[in-house]
């Protein structure tokens, strides 16, 4: 299975990229891990993406897709791939796709988990971190007992907030998603890869309906 999600920041890709990682056996490729990697191995590639970050740019398209390239050759990946994060713009749907065309492995399905923005805003803006645990509340939809603090780690450990689930970091967070990342709705509906999935329901609803879909 080879598989690329779609989705607006807080539609669910990161909790179903690790369900499906379960149930298929397959690795989840995120460009977000395989530069933080690169960079800490101090791989050629990485420190060609370091030098770019380090001045506040971009990492280039060119650099990721032969992290990703390497990231493929991986004995774990021969099954198949979950890739999380990558493509955002069609620039980069279209280098990927030559690029698995050039090693035999092309795209199977792309899945698009679909979500009202209005619902997605109400997620990320709820969202609370245990300081301690690392484990994840809603205010709105899966309070703990006690908002102020994790019901499991107790009163000494707050519940925080990411910056970039602040108001304002969100829609701009969205605001690129819609000019940048949704044109690939599209795109990947003329290739025929397109699989539309709600992501308005349970974790495990959800979960089903991305199976039926890639079925």
């Amino acid at each position: 299975m080879r598989i690329v999600l779609l989705g607006a920041p807080g539609s669910g890709k990161g909790t179903q990229s690790q369900l499906l990682l379960k149930a298929f056996l397959i690795p989840q490729i995120s460009t977000g891990d395989l530069l933080r990697e690169a960079v800490a191995k101090r791989t050629e590639l990485g420190l060609k993406a370091k030098s770019a970050m380090d001045l506040g740019k971009l990492v280039d398209d060119e650099t990721v897709l032969g992290m990703i390239r390497e990231r493929l050759s991986r004995p774990d990946a021969a099954a198949g791939f979950i890739l999380d994060g990558f493509p955002r713009n069609i620039p980069q749907a279209e280098a990927l796709q030559t690029m698995l065309c050039a090693l035999g492995r092309p795209l199977q399905a792309v899945v698009l988990l679909n979500l009202d923005l209005g619902i997605l805003f109400k997620r990320l803006s709820g969202r609370r971190i245990c300081e301690k645990c690392g484990r994840v509340f809603n205010i709105y939809t899966a309070a703990p007992a006690a908002l102020a603090h994790c019901d499991e780690c107790g009163p000494e450990h707050k519940l925080i907030q990411r910056p970039d689930d602040k108001e304002e970091v969100i829609a701009k967070r969205l605001d690129v998603y819609e000019a940048q990342t949704k044109p690939l709705v599209a795109y990947y509906t003329a290739a025929g890869l397109l699989r539309v999935v709600d992501a308005d329901a349970d974790v495990n609803a959800v979960f089903n309906n991305i199976q039926k879909a890639i079925a």
